[in-house]
């Protein structure tokens, strides 16, 4: 059996599944491959697919699958699978980092100080201590964000279809009841139909002025344009993002907006979270060759 490493990952992680046949990253050799391992730079279209006829196994070291073409994969009968449980606190912990970030005005303070400029008194910080947070998509993402929430003195509201209820957040029927109370919004969901382009000039309307908005999910649950927009008017304060269009960013509109804070996709990169990922992953070739 080859197991093909089509992205990066730990690099102990080649040493873990050689029990199990040969491993190589040596994209040439994807049509001998069994297993293929991604992240979120391989794209799994129905070409790709086509082009790896012995292809039984993807795993995807993440969350999302919005790379992988799940529809033709399972006509195929390939089995798709993902990390989702090893992400949740390294996301989680990003998302509150970027919420720290903007409102302390960090990258501006430090860009500031390399110039030789002294703005002491034009970054004027806002406390997290007593403000609200709302978090759309309650999954295990965002109950670990709300858990850090909680301890830094924020009220966490949230609003997920899917979850019934929560021990740290007070889940609301709407995300407009979440938008009009919260003084940060921040984003955990998965790309699909019904996510594609959920922030845009209508559902900003609903968002407290002078709100912050954080977006470490998926990139085009937002609709760039419109929140650059919200940005410009002050409807919205700030926005911290890690998750982009296409890894990089092509011609994004963010790049000139006012008060975005922008990381390269950095949500699942810690080395902590890398080894989690490798483990499940041994675990999901372990059972699919039983």
């Amino acid at each position: 059996m080859l197991i093909l490493l089509s992205d990066a990952f730990d690099p102990g992680l080649p040493g873990k599944l050689k029990k199990f046949g040969e491993v190589t990253d040596n994209k040439t050799r994807v049509p001998e491959a069994e297993v293929i391992l991604i992240r979120s730079k391989t794209k799994v279209t129905k070409e790709y697919i086509d082009g790896a006829p012995n292809l039984k196994l993807v795993i995807r070291g993440g969350v999302g699958l919005d790379n992988v073409d799940l529809v033709y994969a399972k006509e195929k009968g390939i089995t798709v699978h993902n990390t989702a449980a090893a992400s949740s606190i390294a996301v989680a912990e990003l998302a509150f980092t970027l919420m720290i970030s903007i409102t302390n005005h960090l990258a501006k303070a430090d860009k500031s100080m390399h110039a030789g400029k002294w703005l002491k008194k034009e970054l004027k910080r806002t406390e997290l201590y007593l403000k609200t947070l709302g978090i759309i998509g309650m999954g295990r993402i965002g109950t670990e964000l709300a858990k850090r929430s909680i301890a830094f003195g924020m009220k966490v509201v949230a609003y997920d279809p899917y979850v019934k209820s929560s021990d740290f957040a007070d889940l609301k029927p709407t995300m407009k009841d979440v938008f009009k109370i919260s003084d940060y919004v921040s984003l955990h969901l998965p790309l699909t139909e019904e996510t594609k382009g959920l922030i845009n000039s209508e559902t900003l309307k609903d968002f407290k002025d002078g709100a912050y908005l954080i977006n470490t999910g998926r990139g085009k649950t937002i609709v760039e344009e419109d929140v650059a927009e919200a940005l410009k008017s002050g409807k919205l304060k700030a926005f911290g993002n890690d998750v982009w269009y296409s890894d990089p960013p092509e011609n994004t509109v963010l790049i000139d907006a006012p008060n975005v804070t922008m990381l390269p996709h950095l949500g699942a990169s810690t080395n902590e979270n890398l080894l989690r990922i490798g483990n499940i992953i041994e675990e999901l070739i372990a059972d699919y060759v039983k």
